[in-house]
């Protein structure tokens, strides 16, 4: 009854008591250490909290207090500011992504090794690298001779091409079976035709993966809106988070308010793509 049995990664169970009690407190350390803070920060933003050493995880004395300073600081247009870029830096990302992808998986031309390792590139360096050259570029934007600095637009176009989400896209079309395109094209089909109906349907699992991580991405950029920003009206909440840190009028509790309303649409965004997101890696891993 309490013989060992192996696990997926080839490890042995225990199943005595002193294993399953071993197992228990892990998963509790676990529970604690992950879900901890979370759970800090919920129970903060509804607290009226002064000393931010005083952090905790038990409920007192709840009021909403804290996110009607938050929004009379004016939280609530840096989150407007945020879904804005969010919203039209994904369209443009996935849109490129998808049509990069398909470029490099179903096409050959020249150069497309130094533009697979441009690419890469891209990924392995630092923002803090690209800070200065990407403020020179957006002061000046080349050919059309736009500023801009101090707009919402700034902050939009930097995004469109994420190294990651191309490479995802690419890595999914190359698995797209050749005899369908083939066969689509005997029919009469044109590329246009071929991506937008037999491609890119295919690759949902991808296009939930790359949204997944596009969002949070996004969401999440710091430096391009310090960047980009002259004033507080085009702040995005991430960045209005440091002047609220820093205000001394502002107390611990309003900051953890507007950190929970920074937190939410990352959570919500990934359990409503949960099911793609996880289809997509497992299809990924499959592949792999």
């Amino acid at each position: 009854m309490n013989a060992p049995t192996e696990t997926a990664l080839g490890l042995t169970e225990s199943r005595s008591p002193g294993g399953r009690i071993l197992k228990a407190v892990t998963y509790l350390l676990v529970l604690i250490v992950f879900a901890g803070p979370l759970l800090a920060l919920l129970v903060s933003a509804f607290s009226h909290v002064k000393d931010p050493t005083q952090l905790s995880v038990i409920p007192s004395g709840a009021t909403l207090d804290n996110f009607r300073i938050a929004f009379d600081q004016g939280v609530l247009a840096y989150l407007l500011n945020s879904f804005f870029v969010v919203g039209f830096g994904l369209l443009l990302q996935v849109a490129v992504s998808v049509l990069a992808g398909y470029a490099l998986a179903r096409k050959r031309f020249p150069g497309m090794t130094l533009v697979l390792v441009a690419i890469l590139a891209t990924l392995m360096l630092p923002e803090e690298i690209l800070a200065l050259p990407l403020s020179v570029i957006l002061s000046d934007l080349p050919v059309v001779h736009f500023n801009l600095i101090g707009t919402l637009a700034g902050m939009i176009v930097p995004l469109g091409a994420w190294g990651f989400s191309i490479l995802v896209m690419t890595e999914f079309m190359k698995d797209v079976p050749r005899e369908l395109e083939e066969a689509a094209r005997i029919d009469g089909a044109g590329d246009l035709r071929i991506f937008a109906q037999i491609i890119l349907p295919m690759c949902k699992p991808a296009l939930g993966v790359i949204g997944v991580f596009g969002f949070t991405m996004i969401w999440d950029q710091y430096l391009l809106p310090l960047l980009v920003s002259t004033d507080s009206s085009s702040y995005t909440l991430p960045l209005a988070l440091r002047t609220l840190r820093i205000d001394p009028a502002v107390t611990p509790g309003v900051v953890m308010a507007a950190s929970l309303l920074a937190l939410l649409p990352s959570v919500i965004v990934f359990l409503f793509f949960q099911r793609s997101f996880v289809h997509g890696l497992s299809s990924g891993a499959l592949k792999g």
